[in-house]
């Protein structure tokens, strides 16, 4: 019985991931023509064709596909296991990557990591701020967090925050001369700043609830942004409408830069949670991280 190389396997799923023997190869670190002998070789062993190549475009057969479904969780089980391993000392040690948006990582993220980085010298600690439903296993992140503890079934979540509310606010500038829309509906009337979602390349609606009943309305306006703190900013600076955390107005609700309405239909969220896969023996420096966010209600 022929023992697989391991090299060789990591090399094709490298190549599946990327789709293009170029990036694979720049990743990891040899060449293309090096990386392409590998992969035919690995075929040639096996007996079958893995990857269909052109001059453009690199895709998987029926034959690659079956094999990356298996090789590729395995691959990763292995890399986190050997992570864990390489950091299984009396100090936490390693590099602890973490996908979120900016709200979350600046009010319940960087407050409570930042002492424990303080603490713990041999951790580094990669923070990404992204607004898409990030597959943390595929991009390589050891957790992620979202609003609520609805995740994938071989995640766990961690509550790592409050509830939180929302709020619709604009500068008392651009509501000069304005009458106040008091549904939700009204809000079409007027200029408002959208997020872009990065997902789907949509506009994020703006949900609002009011004595049990949801509804999600579409708003326009000349300001698009894809960052809840330049939205917040838009508003500040007149742009129209913004739809923000409300504890990131609040500050300048307070000093009346900005003006809170149709509060009693804004809604109140489900604090944020950390998740990570359930399939990962948990390494030390990431323990840390979680039990330094777990809320304490």
């Amino acid at each position: 019985m022929t023992t697989e190389n391991l090299n060789d396997l990591r090399a094709f799923a490298r190549v599946a991931q990327e789709k293009s023997f170029t990036r694979a190869a720049a990743q990891l670190g040899m060449s293309r023509s090096g990386l392409s002998h590998a992969i035919t070789a690995l075929e040639e062993r096996l007996g079958v064709r893995l990857l269909m190549r052109t001059t453009r475009s690199v895709s998987l057969t029926e034959a690659g596909q079956r094999l990356i479904n298996t090789l590729g969780p395995m691959l990763d089980d292995l890399e986190q296991e050997l992570k864990a391993l390489r950091s299984f000392n009396i100090n936490p040690a390693g590099t602890v990557r973490i996908t979120a948006h900016d709200h979350a990582i600046a009010s319940a993220i960087w407050p409570r990591l930042t002492p424990l980085l303080v603490k713990n010298p041999e951790i580094t600690l990669e923070l990404s701020v992204d607004y898409g439903l990030t597959d943390i296993v595929a991009q390589q992140f050891d957790a992620g967090v979202r609003v609520g503890n609805i995740v994938d079934k071989d995640m766990i979540a961690v509550r790592i925050g409050p509830d939180f509310r929302m709020a619709v606010v604009a500068a008392p500038a651009f509501l000069q001369g304005k009458t106040l829309p008091l549904t939700p509906g009204e809000l079409t009337s007027y200029a408002c700043i959208n997020l872009r979602l990065p997902t789907h390349g949509g506009l994020y609606a703006w949900d609002f609830e009011k004595a049990g009943k949801s509804l999600s309305v579409r708003v326009a306006g000349q300001a698009i942004f894809n960052n809840t703190y330049l939205m917040l900013q838009g508003a500040i600076d007149g742009l129209g409408f913004a739809y923000v955390p409300r504890d990131l107005a609040l500050p300048h609700i307070e000093e009346q830069r900005l003006i809170p309405v149709l509060e009693d239909w804004c809604p109140l969220l489900p604090g944020y949670h950390l998740y990570y896969t359930s399939r990962r023996q948990v390494a030390p420096a990431l323990q840390c991280v979680i039990n330094a966010l777990r809320y304490q209600s």
